[in-house]
C-alpha cells in the first residue's frame, strides 16, 4: 500500500477544482474498513489542472492584452490633449486672438475688447456722462397718507403728456402708493406703451416721498413733472440769497419754454426772463452750405419737441444719413402723428436747414448736436409770447419774492419747479437729475451715447464711462492678451511632455524583468514617438518679410535628450511683449497653416476616431482578447467538461477496487486455510 500512499501524496499537492467528495471515506463508513485508498477529488483536480495548461497560456496572453489596452489608452488620451492644444492655438477665436483694452485713466474710462479686435491705440475724451432722469415729491407723513386735491402732469420723452389727479376724492391718486401704482400701470391707449418710468415710494425717518425714475438713461429718455397753477409764488429768498444754476420749464396755453437760471442770478432777473419769454416756431441751422445730399455726423441726435402734442421726435443719424434723410423722417413723423401736421424740415435758398411750425399753433423746440449742420437756433422773427407775467418784489427786510401768473389771470400753467410752501399746495415735485446723453470723442470723432456703456465707436471694443474730464485725452490701447497666450503655450509644453513621457516609458528596460514595456514592439507607439519628435522641429518660413520667431527655441522652448520640452518664461514673455504678431504667425501662419496646424495634422493620423492608428490598434487588441475568451470558453465546454467526467469515473472505479481488495484477500486466505498463526 506504500505505492498508493505515494500517489495520494502527489495528488494532494494539486489544486482541486472538482466537488470535494471523498469516496474512500464513504466506502470505509459502509464497510467498517479504514484502508487507505485514492483521493478521487484531488486526483481529478490534478488531471484537469494538467489538461488546462493551454488555457493558462491563453489567460497570460489576455493579461498582456489588457495591459496593452490600458497603456495605449493613456497614450491616446495624452495625444488627444496635445491635439486639442494645437486646435486652440490654430483658431481665430482662440487665445492668440484674445485682446486686452488698457486705459491710461481708469478712473474715467475702462474698456473690454472682443476676440480678434484689431490692435492699436486710440484717443478718447469723455466730455460728460449719461444720466438718468429722476424726480421726487415733497414729504408726506406715510405712503398711505391722503394727498391734497391737485394734479400732476408727467411729460415723457416721447408720447403725450399724462395728467394724474390727486386728493381724497380721487381713488387712483389718493395716496403716494396709489399714485405710484397709477403711474406704473399706465398704458397709452394708442401706442399701447407705458410712460417709460418707474415710480416707487421711498420712506425714511422724515416721512415718505414718491420717486420717479426713467427706465433708461440719456436725453431721449428725459421727462419732466409739472403742476397746474393760475398763479404761483416762489419760495422767498433772503437779501443774501441768490439763485443757483437750473432749468425751469413753463407750459402755457401758448406752448412750452425752458428758461435757464445761472448761479448768482436774482428773482428780478428771472422775472424779466419769464415775462419776456417767447415760443419759437422756426429754427435755422448755423451752417449755410447744406444740400439734401450733405452727410450728417454718425451718432448725432436731432430732437424736435412739439408743444402742441407734447411729444418728442428724436432722429439719431447713422453712417451715410443725409440732411435730406432727416427731412424725410420729419415728414414721416408728421404722417404718424408724432409731430403736428404743420411741422416741416426744409433747406432754404441760403443753404440752411429750417425746421418750422406754423404761426397758428403752440410752437416747437429744436436741438441738435450735429457738427455738420451746426447749432439749430430759434429764428427771432418767428416767435410768440409764452403768455406769462412775472414780478419780483422786495419787502422792508430785503427779502425777495417772485410771483408768476398767466397774462389772463385764469388759464392754468405748469412749472417744473413748484415749491410746497409757496404754492399753497402740500404736494409738489423736484427734479433730482436731468436725463442727458454721454458726450465723448474717439480719435477726434464726436460720439453721443444714451448710455455710459458705449459700443460701436471702436469696432469690437466696449467703453465704460466712469467720469467726465473735458479736454483730457485718455489713451486706450488694444493689445494681444499675453496672459492667455502664455497659459496656452505652457499647457502645450505640459501636454507634450506627458505624451512623450508615456511613449518613452514603453521603450525603457525594466530592472526587474529586463524587458521593455508592454507596447515596446507596438508599431503605433514607435511611429508616434518619431512623429512627436519630428513635429517639434518645425521651421517657420514666411513667404515674404522677416520674423523674429522661426522655431520654438525663439519662444524659449527647447528639447532635452529624452525628448521632453522645457520652457524659459522670460524668453517667452519677451516675445509676447515685443513681437506678439510674430508669435501668432508662428502658430497660425498666414492662413491657419503654421506650426499648430502642422502638428495637429500629424497627430490626426493617430487620433482620428474613424481610422486613426489608436482606433485601429485598440480594435485589434480588443478582437484578439475576444478571440482568446471564445477559445477558453470552447475549450472548457468542448474538452475540460468531458475530461473531468471521464477522470472522475475512472478514479472512482479504482478507489472502489482498492477498498474491496482487503476483504477479498481475507476471504481467499480463509479458503486456503491460512491464519495469522500459520506459516
Amino acid at each position: 500500500m506504500s505505492s498508493t500512499s505515494s500517489v495520494n501524496s502527489l495528488l494532494s499537492s494539486t489544486t482541486a477544482t472538482t466537488p470535494s467528495i471523498n469516496i474512500s471515506n464513504i466506502l470505509a463508513a459502509s464497510s467498517g474498513s479504514s484502508t487507505a485508498g485514492i483521493d478521487v477529488t484531488s486526483a481529478v483536480a490534478a488531471g484537469i489542472y494538467a489538461d488546462r495548461a493551454p488555457e493558462r497560456a491563453w489567460q497570460a496572453d489576455q493579461t498582456t492584452l489588457t495591459s496593452q489596452t490600458t497603456a495605449l489608452t493613456s497614450i491616446q488620451t495624452a495625444t488627444e490633449a496635445l491635439a486639442t492644444d494645437m486646435q486652440s492655438l490654430n483658431t481665430l477665436t482662440g487665445p492668440l486672438a484674445a485682446r486686452t483694452a488698457t486705459s491710461s485713466n481708469t478712473s474715467d474710462l475702462t474698456a473690454t475688447a472682443a476676440t480678434g479686435t484689431v490692435t492699436g491705440t486710440h484717443t478718447v475724451v469723455v466730455n460728460s456722462l449719461a444720466s438718468t432722469a429722476s424726480w421726487y415729491s415733497s414729504v408726506e407723513s406715510s405712503p398711505t397718507a391722503s394727498l391734497p386735491t391737485s394734479s400732476m402732469t408727467l411729460i415723457p420723452a416721447s408720447g403725450k403728456s399724462v395728467k394724474f389727479s390727486t386728493g381724497a376724492a380721487i381713488t387712483t391718486g389718493d395716496t403716494l402708493a396709489d399714485l405710484a401704482s397709477a403711474i406704473n400701470s399706465y398704458i397709452d391707449p394708442t401706442t399701447k406703451a407705458g410712460l417709460g418710468v418707474t415710480a416707487t415710494v421711498v420712506s425714511d425717518t422724515s416721512g415718505s416721498r414718491l420717486a420717479i425714475v426713467s427706465n433708461t438713461p440719456g436725453a431721449t429718455a428725459d421727462f419732466s413733472v409739472a403742476e397746474p397753477f393760475a398763479s404761483w409764488t416762489a419760495q422767498q429768498m433772503t437779501s443774501t440769497e441768490t439763485l443757483g444754476a437750473n432749468s425751469l420749464v413753463f407750459s402755457t396755453a401758448n406752448g412750452t419754454a425752458t428758461i435757464a437760471t445761472t448761479s448768482g442770478e436774482t428773482y428780478a432777473q428771472l422775472a424779466t426772463a419769464i415775462s419776456g419769454a417767447t415760443i419759437s416756431t422756426s429754427y435755422d441751422s448755423t451752417s449755410t452750405s447744406l444740400t439734401s445730399a450733405t452727410k450728417l455726423t454718425a451718432g448725432s441726435v436731432t430732437t424736435i419737441q412739439d408743444n402742441n402734442s407734447g411729444s418728442k421726435f428724436v432722429y439719431t443719424a447713422v453712417a451715410g444719413n443725409t440732411v435730406g434723410d432727416l427731412n424725410t423722417a420729419i415728414a414721416a413723423a408728421v404722417t404718424a402723428g408724432t409731430l403736428s401736421a404743420n411741422v416741416t424740415g426744409t433747406i432754404n435758398s441760403s443753404g440752411q436747414e429750417v425746421i418750422a411750425e406754423g404761426t397758428t399753433d403752440q410752437g416747437i423746440k429744436v436741438s441738435t448736436n450735429d457738427a455738420t449742420m451746426g447749432a439749430i437756433n430759434a429764428d427771432p422773427l418767428a416767435t410768440k409770447s409764452l403768455g406769462l407775467t412775472a414780478a419780483a418784489t422786495t419787502d422792508s427786510s430785503g427779502n425777495t419774492n417772485l410771483s408768476i401768473a398767466d397774462t389772463t389771470g385764469s388759464v392754468p400753467f405748469t412749472v417744473n419747479e413748484p415749491s410746497a410752501s409757496s404754492s399753497g399746495s402740500a404736494f409738489s415735485f423736484t427734479q433730482a437729475v436731468q436725463g442727458a446723453n454721454a458726450s465723448l470723442t474717439v480719435d477726434g470723432v464726436p460720439i453721443v451715447s444714451a448710455s455710459n456703456t458705449v459700443t460701436g465707436s471702436i469696432p469690437g471694443v466696449t467703453l465704460s464711462l466712469l467720469g467726465a474730464a473735458p479736454g483730457s485725452q485718455i489713451a486706450l490701447t488694444v493689445a494681444a492678451d499675453a496672459s492667455q497666450v502664455s497659459t496656452a503655450i505652457n499647457q502645450f509644453v505640459t501636454d507634450y511632455n506627458t505624451a512623450i513621457g508615456l511613449v518613452n516609458s514603453q521603450f525603457s528596460m525594466s530592472s526587474t524583468t529586463n524587458a521593455q514595456g508592454v507596447l515596446g514592439s507596438d508599431p503605433t507607439v514607435r511611429s508616434l514617438q518619431t512623429t512627436l519628435e519630428q513635429a517639434i522641429n518645425y521651421v517657420n518660413k514666411p513667404a515674404s518679410g522677416t520674423t523674429s520667431v522661426t522655431t520654438l527655441s525663439d519662444l524659449g522652448i527647447t528639447m532635452a535628450n529624452d525628448g521632453t520640452l522645457s520652457l524659459d518664461s522670460s524668453t517667452l514673455d519677451a516675445a509676447l511683449v515685443n513681437h506678439p504678431s510674430d508669435v501668432q504667425n508662428f502658430f497660425e501662419g498666414t492662413a491657419l497653416n503654421g506650426f499648430a496646424s502642422s502638428v495637429n495634422t500629424a497627430l490626426n493620423a493617430f487620433t482620428s476616431p474613424a481610422n486613426g492608428a489608436f482606433t485601429v490598434d485598440l480594435s485589434s487588441i480588443s478582437a484578439s482578447n475576444a478571440a482568446l475568451t471564445a477559445e477558453i470558453s470552447n475549450f472548457e465546454t468542448g474538452y475540460i467538461a468531458s475530461q473531468q467526467t471521464l477522470l472522475t469515473a475512472d478514479f472512482t472505479s479504482a478507489e472502489v477496487a482498492l477498498q474491496q481488495l482487503p476483504q477479498q484477500m481475507a476471504e481467499l486466505n480463509s479458503e486456503l486455510g491460512f491464519t495469522s498463526k500459520s506459516s
